[in-house]
């Protein structure tokens, strides 16, 4: 079956995740140096099927006001199983003492967030390169 723990109980490997980010056709352009530096300032879930990483979530926050879920992803190959809802139960299980947690999905992504107790809102999103 799939193993789900935290990454300061199961340290996620960047090489690892890099090659899940590569099999859903996520940031090519990001080094696994860089992927280890972001682990390090993130709270973060790896999902395991034997030793192969097939599901990670993360999340960026301040501590106390507001977080950002970040990056969920699950291998193609084991979606639809209730790997992304288990992931997401725990995740904010664990930074449940935070004020505001939010998110940025596809509009195919929102029926599934909506079902996490997520709203949409109508916020203009602005991103700076």
């Amino acid at each position: 079956m799939y193993t789900y723990k935290l990454q300061d109980e199961k340290p996620i490997c960047s090489e690892k995740l890099k090659r899940l980010y590569d099999s859903v056709g996520w940031w090519p352009e990001r080094k696994e140096i860089d992927i280890q530096k972001m682990l390090k300032n993130s709270i973060a879930i790896g999902v395991w099927k034997e030793n192969e990483l097939i599901g990670f979530a993360r999340v960026v926050s301040d501590g106390v006001f507001r977080a950002y879920l970040e990056d969920v992803v699950v291998h193609e190959s084991v979606r639809n199983k209730g790997i992304g809802e288990k992931m997401l139960t725990m995740l904010l299980e664990e930074i449940s003492y935070i004020d505001i947690v939010s998110l940025f999905c596809g509009e195919k992504l929102i029926t599934f967030y909506g079902q996490q107790q997520f709203q949409a809102t109508k916020q203009i999103v602005m991103h700076r390169n």
